[in-house]
């Protein structure tokens, strides 16, 4: 295709990096610097497959690169090192049939004076409700909790006084089996407040229990994977749980699906969480203009406090995946 002289003009000195990729996986146009994005430069991708990138990188692009060939339009937000970047990636269409997809990224580290101070005010009342939900929850649990398990005793021993009456006896162990419902859903609302059998059992246990609590609510299919010979440090594992929460937690709220798969495993790129729904996905209009909802700041934060990188692909029609990776864990 020809391009004008004002179009390329365009294109090179937009502060944006745009490329074109055809059914093969060759990249065949690219303007600007693709260097932090894909980690080569223009010169080094220019008429090179996406199998040139790194292991992950080209296992990533290539997937993607195949749902747009199959007709879909990608929305992502990606973080690369210290840098985040907004994309899309769209089929170019030629006579009625895709011949290219087409990429768009847009290096969107730097926030405005009043986006910062949003922000950071943001991250400071997300780690204000994370001291006050610890707070909350050690004070249910120990006080709580304890005083419950208490009086549940001298229940019990108030009956062993007074077994000669039956009717006394009947309505103590009524009394009993309130208080140990009451008790459990302490224990229960205590644990939602400060999940802390990430620390002391492991990822996986967490992950069980949340599943169990979540399919209380949600109607569909949740699927969890975890790969049992992985070990994860507490310090990464507590916010790939954080993380996996939110996703579920958005896709059951807001993505109307009817299947949720989470999945921890290991790869060539390091220890992931992958949070894939197949409901409606996010308006890539939104994601532009950097809409989100607390949920998904929430979910930066965690990923930001521990190093590491989260991206989240979303479309219209295949529902929204959230993909967090630790390297070299």
């Amino acid at each position: 295709m020809s391009i004008s002289g004002l179009s390329r003009a365009f294109l090179e000195q937009s502060p944006a990096c745009n490329f074109v990729v055809d059914t093969g996986g060759v990249f065949r146009e690219i303007y600007g610097d693709p260097s932090d994005l894909l980690g080569k430069s223009a010169a080094a991708l220019l008429d090179q497959p996406v199998t040139i990138l790194s292991a992950d990188l080209a296992a990533n692009w290539s997937d993607r690169f195949m749902r747009v060939f199959n007709g879909d339009t990608l929305a992502l937000r990606e973080r690369r090192g210290e840098l985040s970047w907004n994309i899309s990636v769209f089929p170019i269409r030629i006579e009625g049939e895709i011949r290219y997809a087409g990429g768009l990224a847009r290096e969107m580290t730097p926030w405005g004076k009043a986006d910062q101070e949003l922000r950071r005010t943001v991250l400071s009342a997300l780690k204000a409700q994370e001291f006050e939900r610890n707070m909350l929850s050690k004070f249910l649990h120990d006080s709580v909790g304890q005083n419950l398990t208490a009086l549940g005793l001298q229940l019990d021993l108030i009956r062993m006084d007074i077994e000669q009456d039956p009717a006394i006896c009947a309505r103590i162990e009524d009394l009993q089996k309130l208080l140990e419902v009451m008790m459990e859903q302490v224990r229960e609302y205590s644990y939602e407040l400060n999940p802390s059998t990430v620390e002391r059992a492991g990822l996986r246990p967490a992950l069980d229990r949340l599943v169990t609590r979540m399919r209380e609510r949600f109607t569909g299919n949740i699927r969890l994977n975890v790969d049992p010979s992985l070990k994860i440090d507490k310090n990464i594992a507590v916010p790939l749980y954080q993380i996996a929460q939110e996703s579920i937690e958005n896709a059951v709220q807001h993505s109307c699906c009817s299947a949720i798969e989470i999945a921890v495993k290991s790869s060539k790129a390091g220890t992931f969480l992958e949070v894939r729904d197949n409901g409606r996905g996010f308006d890539p209009t939104d994601l532009r203009e950097g809409g989100r909802g607390l949920g998904l700041l929430s979910m930066e934060h965690y990923a930001a406090q521990a190093g590491l990188e989260l991206a989240i692909i979303s479309t219209r029609e295949s529902g929204t995946t959230v993909r967090a990776v630790s390297q070299g864990v």
